[in-house]
């Protein structure tokens, strides 16, 4: 045991990450602990509420339930990455969490990925901060220790896409309207490098190969067909179809499934973490380039004719 435990703290996703995250509980702690005492504790309910999103952790069950509530579509601006980094570093430091199931307070909407406002007409400064709470979203979930599944219950292109791709398992509203996708190129601009591993490692090589070139949206049926969504269930099961989904997860001992997670998302992230400088400076030499700039602006002109 005293071997297992050693290793664990080796391997630790979070623990790999030190300094760009805090430390997840795991690593220091003891897993078995952690896994016995939601059932040890009475039952509490602990409730945070920010301006972008709202946190609701159930202590007997050890699920917290995180819903983005940052209308009107829940886009990632750098106050929401910011206030999303905050919450995970407490669900991970809490010991009677075990379990994030991500999902929406606005309707049809999961996320409609990054704010284009962060990035167009700004500083090269502020694109770097901008960037490097986008890596730092990715880090926390990708590398988290808890279980995470995303219960998307409306359309989640781009980043909304990333976010569930981080996770652990995705269940989508069986919805013909919704749509899940890095549709990036659409808007001018090229999915990174970390962002087309995640996708790799969900969907494989060919798939993503298309995805990524063409900036394909996937319809849900097609997102469950090509392995982007696990599960499709009518929209109002889809947190309680996660609820349910989580217990199996949980059956499983904590050490054992965040060793395994580790071993498979651990060079994934290792790659991210070596390169996070130039990501960011390719990043901001990228957006920052007249054509794309132009480009954002276009894009944001053709949303502004559509609501007209």
């Amino acid at each position: 045991m005293a071997t297992a435990l050693r290793q664990s703290a080796k391997y630790s996703l979070l623990g790999r990450l030190a300094p760009f995250v805090v430390p997840a509980s795991f690593p220091s702690g003891n897993a078995i602990g952690r896994t016995a005492l939601p059932y040890l504790m009475s039952n509490q309910r602990h409730s945070s509420s920010g301006t972008k999103m709202k946190v609701d952790l159930d202590s007997s069950t050890g699920i917290a339930v995180m819903r983005f509530q940052s209308p009107p579509v829940n886009s990632l601006s750098l106050d929401f990455l910011t206030e999303f980094a905050i919450n995970m570093e407490k669900l991970e430091l809490d010991k009677s969490c075990r379990g994030l199931i991500l999902t929406s307070a606005v309707p049809k909407i999961f996320s409609a990925g990054l704010d284009i406002m962060e990035m167009y007409g700004k500083s090269p400064e502020h694109c770097g901060e901008f960037w490097k709470a986008v890596q730092e979203m990715w880090l926390k979930l990708y590398g988290s220790n808890m279980v995470a599944i995303a219960a998307v219950n409306g359309s989640s292109p781009a980043g909304g896409c990333l976010m569930a791709l981080s996770c652990d398992y995705r269940i989508m509203a069986e919805n013909p309207r919704y749509g899940i996708g890095l549709n990036e190129t659409q808007l001018g601009i090229v999915a990174p490098f970390w962002f087309k591993d995640t996708m790799v490692n969900t969907v494989g090589h060919r798939t993503t190969e298309l995805a990524l070139e063409l900036g394909l949206l996937y319809s849900t049926p097609d997102a469950l067909r090509i392995g982007l969504v696990d599960q499709l269930v009518p929209e109002d099961k889809v947190v309680s179809t996660a609820m349910e989904t989580m217990t199996k997860w949980f059956a499983i001992p904590d050490h054992a499934r965040q060793i395994t997670k580790s071993m498979m998302r651990k060079p994934t992230i290792d790659k991210m973490v070596s390169n996070r400088e130039s990501d960011i400076k390719n990043f901001v030499s990228f957006i920052t380039r007249d054509s794309i700039q132009k480009s954002l602006r276009m894009y944001m002109e053709s949303l502004r004719k559509r609501k007209a």
